[in-house]
């Protein structure tokens, strides 16, 4: 901008339309850490609130627009622990459609985190690679050794088959909420939307038209459209 180039964060909104709250779920998951946290909106202290023009929040308004927001008292957030400040770093907001496979989670591609000085960080893709070879490339670029072999290739084949458990049991809970859902439920989740918003262009802010995307996050995936 002004014949200068910086980073900046560019602020977006997503809506959900839906007629009932698109989850109470929150996902929690670190690029350190190997497990993925579920956990309830509650415990994270985090809800859906009416949503209240400022001009009229001395009014008792009917809304029918609600965000999700901290209700944690601003008091006790200025003495949250490390370790909780982190969690909400690493918030992010849940969806699960009981009707649709998500692709991260059908995916062949296991994170692998191999406990070793230093660990051995990478990702293995069953169909792709043969695990012999595999760990023998490793091996010729020294990111393992040749005693860690049959360790490594053991501890790759329990990571693939907690995986492809966890993929048959994903298709075989989505299953089970379609035929038990009702009619009107299942259509609300078909015909449910998400729209992505970018700012709107001023003469003193960046032109962000070229760098727009409709990827929301992995639970949401992509946005129906993007304005």
């Amino acid at each position: 901008m002004n014949g200068q180039s910086n980073a900046t964060f560019i602020p977006v909104v997503v809506a959900v339309v839906s007629p009932f709250p698109p989850s109470d779920k929150i996902g929690i998951k670190s690029v350190q850490s190997e497990a993925e946290e579920i956990v309830d909106m509650k415990h994270m202290k985090m809800d859906w609130v009416p949503y209240v023009p400022y001009a009229k929040r001395a009014e008792r308004l009917n809304s029918q627009i609600f965000i999700l927001s901290c209700v944690q008292r601003r008091s006790a957030l200025k003495h949250l622990k490390v370790d909780r400040v982190k969690k909400f770093e690493y918030c992010l907001p849940y969806f699960y459609h009981p009707f649709k496979e998500d692709e991260t989670e059908q995916s062949p591609v296991v994170d692998i985190m191999f406990p070793a000085e230093p660990p051995v960080v990478c990702e293995f893709d069953w169909e792709m690679y043969e695990l012999e070879e595999f760990t023998d490339e490793l091996i010729a670029s020294e990111e393992l050794t040749e005693d860690q072999k049959d360790e490594f290739k053991e501890f790759v084949k329990e990571k693939v088959r907690e995986a492809q458990r966890a993929n048959r049991e994903a298709r075989e809970k989505r299953e089970k909420a379609r035929e038990e859902m009702d009619q009107n439920a299942v259509a609300a989740f078909e015909n449910m939307r998400f729209y992505k918003f970018y700012p709107v262009a001023t003469p003193d802010t960046p032109d962000v038209s070229q760098v727009k995307s409709s990827f929301i996050n992995r639970y949401y995936g992509k946005a129906h459209q993007v304005l």
